[in-house]
């Protein structure tokens, strides 16, 4: 999610720095930028001119603070763990400017907790972008309980201005697209387990049946299920029975099987 939202940042216009916390995770992020870039000079959606001219825009760092001096707009994209969002926000806060709006990417936790890591929590508000981020048009804005009319607004511009579609969410665990997304995985989860039909057929079922672009175990297995059961336990915490985890969508994620990232998931790579 974060170079595929760095990339966003950079095709919109915006110079634009991407942070991770190893030299190996930058160089990965950039060489992920510069192959969407390619891929986009070969389709022909974009000239070879404007792509060099978009790779200039990016600087990638494991310097938090260099990433985040005199900026005016952070996207916060850590993975779905509370206690990080939170230690990272606090962060924020220490080494952005005053004036810098901060927007996160969960995709289902609270950000009026996360605002509260921060001494001004009315420039703070969610900005939950879908994967893969230079093919998914939509970003939900969300709303938390302090974050200020400019700040959403701000997010809106920028948003429109990477080319992106919005609706704007009052906070609520899952906002509007997780909540059902994972009310659709965890049963297609619940499916397989139950023998219904193989993961192969349930996802042709939902792209041809219901015009669905990727199956669930797909989206799954992209996205990672350890982030997908995380979800669903956060939302079973918040809103009750019906969001419990399936067991075999456990069970994969004790072996191992988190999804493309590391090869195996529901399929193998």
């Amino acid at each position: 999610m974060g170079h595929g939202i760095a990339h966003a940042a950079i095709a919109g216009g915006y110079e634009t720095r991407m942070y991770d916390v190893a030299d190996a995770a930058v160089k990965k992020g950039r060489a992920a930028i510069e192959a969407i870039a390619k891929k986009g000079v070969e389709l022909g959606t974009v000239t070879t001119a404007d792509a060099e001219a978009m790779l200039k825009r990016l600087t990638a760092t494991s310097d938090l603070g260099e990433a985040l001096a005199d900026t005016d707009f952070v996207i916060e994209a850590a993975p779905e763990k509370i206690d990080l969002k939170l230690a990272l926000m606090g962060e924020i806060d220490r080494l952005a400017p005053a004036h810098a709006i901060v927007a996160t990417n969960t995709s289902a936790l609270s950000i009026t907790e996360m605002a509260g890591a921060t001494r001004t929590p009315s420039r703070v508000a969610g900005m939950h972008f879908f994967n893969p981020v230079h093919r998914m048009r939509l970003i939900e804005i969300v709303r938390a309980l302090e974050s200020s009319p400019d700040t959403l607004q701000a997010i809106d511009e920028v948003s429109r201005q990477m080319g992106k579609d919005t609706v704007v969410v009052r906070e609520s665990p899952g906002f509007i697209t997780t909540r059902v997304n994972a009310s659709i995985g965890n049963e297609a989860f619940y499916m397989l387990m139950e023998g219904v039909a193989t993961p192969r057929d349930i996802d042709k079922a939902l792209k041809l049946g219901l015009n669905h672009p990727m199956g669930p175990f797909e989206l799954g297995d992209l996205v990672g299920l350890d982030t997908r059961l995380r979800i669903l336990e956060y939302l079973h915490r918040s809103m009750g029975e019906k969001y419990r985890p399936c067991p075999l969508l456990v069970q994969y994620v004790k072996a191992g099987r988190l999804g493309r990232k590391v090869g195996r998931g529901v399929y193998e790579y």
